[in-house]
């Protein structure tokens, strides 16, 4: 197979491909095997009717189309490998010659990654926040820790914000109680606004005993219609702090004192806050090389992936929405294509380790064991996904290095010095 490659934009090349015939024998064999198991001739088994016989039935001309378009895939993504062609979106096949038992010759017009002339990273600075941790980023702490050994207390009042109740449901529509609608003994904090729209404005003011009833969404319910709650409230409670002294800190953590305690908070904030200076600077260095690198878009590829996705909105007439997305997809793409680029500069490669611990991470996120969520991942499809992600990350690491990163008081940051530890542990807020 002989082929050649021309650019015919940034974006876009066009592959010329010939093929000598007896590299295309194996697919004429396999086409003649196809046929034969579609057609019932007396005398012979389907599968094993003679290449005489089928050339009679169809045609010298279907066998030869069956077996183009068996070989295409693989005779395109051979010459798209030898010419170092990086491609995306959906290839335009044209035959341009093809002589029996001489040669076959086609040509593919596809979109491909651009070629990006990446800036010298060393020369780039990036400023980054200030690390501080004030008092009241400590004091948000404490009443944080708090707050998690406080206790409940029933009390005889009316319950306002912050409170603690007992409370019973029951949801109606049209004077109708609903299936399942009913639920009691419920412990809700009031003000949490983490149950059903209305509860909380329903309930301020009432006192253990007390019952309303109110028009809110339900769960289930067409949009835009409404049922009726009523709720009753059983008990109501306060929740008690602990003071803030040594006892509390020998009973919140395993410090004997106070000032221990918030020593070791600043301490633990402090490591947080460089840590999201590292995402930051992450952050800040893709957004320069965005704005200051060109980075040319293939417009088909990009049209696809918004009509795609409006389309399984059901908006592909929504002229506002689909300026929206295309800016989306546009800056994703971008994205994309800088740190693929980093990734082909920085020769990075990803091993099944380090993947593995990705993949172990991600399953933490989403609250799953690995095995379930590298099976799902795999189900999907999307392991070659997860593989493009954290090479990605990992070019992106590698050349932050050398980057200079200070912050707004002039302090220059090691990056690197921040990566290998992870955050301890802190109350969040």
């Amino acid at each position: 197979m002989k082929s050649a490659v021309e650019k015919l934009s940034p974006t876009r090349v066009k592959l010329s491909i010939e093929v000598a015939f007896d590299e295309l024998k194996p697919h004429i064999d396999g086409a003649y095997k196809t046929l034969s198991e579609k057609v019932n001739i007396p005398g012979f088994r389907k599968g094993k009717v003679p290449s005489a016989m089928i050339d009679q039935r169809f045609g010298r001309g279907a066998v030869l189309d069956e077996a183009i378009n068996a070989a295409l895939p693989t005779f395109y993504s051979q010459a798209a490998k030898e010419n170092d062609v990086l491609v995306i979106g959906r290839p335009n096949v044209d035959i341009t010659e093809l002589k029996d038992n001489e040669k076959f010759s086609f040509t593919v017009e596809v979109d491909v990654r651009p070629e990006i002339e990446l800036p010298n990273f060393s020369t780039i600075e990036i400023t980054v926040d200030d690390v501080t941790v004030s008092d009241s980023d400590i004091d948000e702490q404490i009443q944080s820790l708090r707050t998690r050994f406080g206790t409940l207390t029933t009390v005889e009042k009316v319950v306002a914000k912050g409170d603690f109740v007992t409370i019973d449901l029951v949801a109606t529509k049209d004077g109708k109680e609903l299936d399942g609608g009913t639920a009691n003994d419920l412990s809700y904090e009031v003000g949490s606004a983490s149950m059903v729209d209305g509860l909380d404005e329903a309930l301020i003011g009432l006192s253990a005993g007390g019952e309303k009833s109110f028009d809110t969404a339900l769960v289930g319910m067409a949009e835009g219609e409404k049922g009726s709650v009523k709720v009753l409230v059983k008990t109501v409670k306060e929740r008690e702090l602990p003071a803030i002294d040594d006892e509390f800190a020998k009973l919140a953590s395993e410090f004997e004192t106070i000032a221990q305690l918030k020593d070791d908070l600043k301490t633990r904030l402090t490591r947080v806050k460089e840590l999201e200076q590292g995402g930051q600077a992450r952050d800040l260095f893709i957004e320069k090389l965005i704005q200051t690198v060109d980075v040319p878009l293939p417009a088909d590829v990009i049209e696809a992936e918004v009509n795609d996705h409006l389309e399984k909105e059901g908006r592909l007439d929504d002229v506002k929405h689909r300026d929206e997305v295309t800016k989306e997809v546009s800056q994703t793409i971008t994205r994309e294509f800088l740190l693929d680029s980093i990734v082909k500069a920085e020769a990075i490669s990803v091993n099944e380790t380090e993947l593995t611990e990705y993949l172990v991470r991600a399953a933490a996120r989403y609250g799953m064991s690995p095995d379930q969520f590298i099976k799902e991942v795999s189900d999907a499809g999307q392991v070659s996904t997860m593989v493009a992600e954290v090479t990605r990350a990992k070019a992106l690491a590698s050349v932050l290095g050398r980057v200079k990163v200070i912050d707004k008081s002039g302090k220059k940051i090691d990056l690197e010095a921040l990566a290998p530890k992870p955050a301890p542990a802190v109350e969040e807020k």
